[in-house]
């Protein structure tokens, strides 16, 4: 019986550990293979990461490569020529090493086709675009939205062929022209073959480097080393304030890249105020201005200058107000903003842009430029030798004729004007001489158009006294020496604006009887400092500090 008992037990025993280790075993298999796929998809995502290094790599060095050649390409030809490099014998290596190079790459490519082909977040992107390609509606745009791919593949989401009433032809809008200079046929014609060469070089500069340094954000090598930058402020402006990220077709043709935060249903009375920006030479919407308005609360649409991130295009003036239209177009017809709801804000070089705006939508509710100018040919002269002053003339009227003032000159409604006090880029002279800031000539226009009877040359020596004050405490000092009254200031402007009901310019100081005459003399420089103090506001700081959201004010109303 024991034995039986023992045979039974070692039976038991050994029917129990056959099991064990079967399963142990199919256990390790599971194991190793589960390995073996974790090794694939690493190794997998490896070549990927490798191949996306390896192209960016050589694209970053072939963008280098290419804009250094394309500058100096006159000097190199000579160079190489001179040395003997323009050959058979030396031009067969070069073109076998490139081939060997475009081989490499188009290997490269296949691999990256393949991986994305085998990835299933590619391929639940790609069945995403198409369907949105082909039925645009707010619930496949959400969907999109959770990719973020190159925005030349991104469906238009507006285009100006939309307006059923659009304001201007399909070559573009209208933009203000330097006066023509009066001569005879003869006259005109000699002068025009003796400044040919002029024509000529003034061409070929605007289309060379002349427009890059004016905009460097649209050098592609620039943006390409911002890029992280950029795809960190794009995410951050989706994720924490639920942007929208949309593509506008302006008349021209140009795409151009738009990010809108609302704030309406937020329901305070910033959010029903849009405030559209625009950004400097080397800004974007994704690191620019646009957080200003956003700490603020209202609601906003910023947009890239054609050439910019996700914007095609060269930022040429007519290109630059082509897509200013569409925009606007974009936030009345699409957005559902009416036009007195919205406030165009724009810091440095986009003050162009900003005053074309309200100078071709007078219903705009008003404009804040910081840090902007009255005109570009003064800086440029500043930068140019002065032998080069008639040709840097000719090319700023006739291919870059950035003219601020004279646009918003045209503008009827409240402005205000931001001063840097130590700007480094719109001073004629050094950062310190705050007299030598553009904007102050910017302000001076606007008043001797707006109020011609007191910007006497008593007036003017008034404004620019206030202009000097660098600081808070120099400005309250040159303030309460005019004793100025506040209140009555005031009332004389609303009675006259009450009385009256007419456009600028005003003859608001001109005496209507011959007793008011010493009266209106004793207190024109008190309206003079009241208005400057009313229409600009100074910022301490240099031209590249972002402005805080405690300073972006309202503009003044009566």
């Amino acid at each position: 019986m024991l034995a039986l008992a023992h045979l039974a037990s070692s039976s038991a025993l050994s029917g129990m550990e056959l099991p064990t280790q079967e399963s142990g075993k199919t256990h390790r298999q599971h194991s190793w293979l589960g390995q073996y796929n974790i090794l694939l998809h690493l190794l997998g995502e490896s070549i990927k990461l490798l191949n996306e290094s390896v192209i960016i790599l050589y694209t970053l060095q072939a963008s280098a490569i290419w804009s250094i050649s394309y500058y100096s390409s006159p000097l190199l030809l000579c160079y190489l020529y001179r040395k003997g490099y323009i050959c058979s014998s030396k031009l067969v290596p070069v073109s076998q090493y490139l081939g060997t190079v475009l081989v490499c790459l188009l290997g490269v490519a296949c691999i990256r086709g393949w991986g994305r082909w085998r990835n299933t977040d590619y391929v639940q992107f790609i069945s995403v675009l198409e369907e949105t390609k082909k039925n645009h509606t707010p619930a496949n745009k959400e969907k999109l939205r959770c990719f973020n791919f190159d925005f030349s593949h991104w469906p238009s989401d507006f285009s100006w062929t939309e307006v059923s009433s659009p304001k201007h032809p399909k070559g573009g809008v209208s933009l203000l022209k330097p006066e023509p200079r009066l001569r005879g046929t003869a006259d005109g014609f000699l002068h025009s073959v003796r400044t040919l060469p002029c024509h000529v070089i003034g061409f070929l500069i605007v289309h060379s480097f002349g427009r890059r340094m004016l905009y460097p954000g649209s050098v592609g090598l620039l943006q390409k080393a911002m890029r992280p930058m950029l795809q960190g402020g794009q995410a951050k402006l989706i994720e924490e304030y639920d942007g929208e990220r949309n593509k506008l077709v302006a008349c021209d043709g140009n795409e151009i890249d738009t990010m809108f935060v609302d704030r309406r249903k937020d329901g305070g009375p910033r959010g029903r105020t849009l405030v559209i920006c625009c950004e400097g030479n080397a800004g974007f919407y994704e690191v620019g201005c646009m957080n200003t308005p956003l700490e603020g609360g209202y609601s906003v649409l910023g947009w890239n200058h054609p050439g910019f991130a996700g914007s095609t295009g060269v930022p040429f003036p007519q290109n630059e107000a082509n897509a200013m239209d569409v925009v606007i177009q974009f936030a009345v017809h699409k957005l559902g903003f009416q036009l007195s709801d919205i406030v165009i804000y724009a810091w440095s070089i986009g003050g162009f842009t900003a005053s074309w705006a309200v100078m071709s939508y007078p219903e705009i509710q008003s404009i804040v430029l910081d840090a902007s100018f009255d005109d570009l040919l003064p800086l440029a002269l500043k930068v140019m030798p002065e032998s080069w002053r008639p040709l840097v003339q000719h090319t700023v009227r006739q291919y870059m004729n950035l003219n601020n003032a004279e646009q918003l000159l045209k503008y009827q409604g409240p402005v205000l004007l931001v001063r840097r006090t130590r700007d480094e880029i719109i001073t004629t002279t050094h950062p310190e001489d705050i007299m030598s800031n553009r904007g102050n000539d910017l302000l001076l226009r606007l008043l001797q158009f707006r109020y011609p009877k007191i910007m006497t040359e008593e007036g003017v020596r008034v404004v620019r006294q206030w202009l000097g004050a660098s600081s808070p405490i120099e400005e309250a000092s040159v303030y309460s020496g005019y004793e100025v009254d506040d209140d009555w200031c005031l009332s004389v402007l609303k009675s006259y604006q009450t009385d009256r009901d007419v456009s600028f310019p005003w003859s608001v100081g001109e005496p209507a009887h011959r007793d008011d005459e010493l009266q209106t003399e004793l207190r024109t420089d008190e309206m003079l400092s009241l208005s400057a103090r009313k229409y600009m506001r100074n910022f301490e700081s240099t031209h590249c500090t972002p402005l805080p959201a405690a300073e972006f004010h309202p503009p003044w109303r009566l």
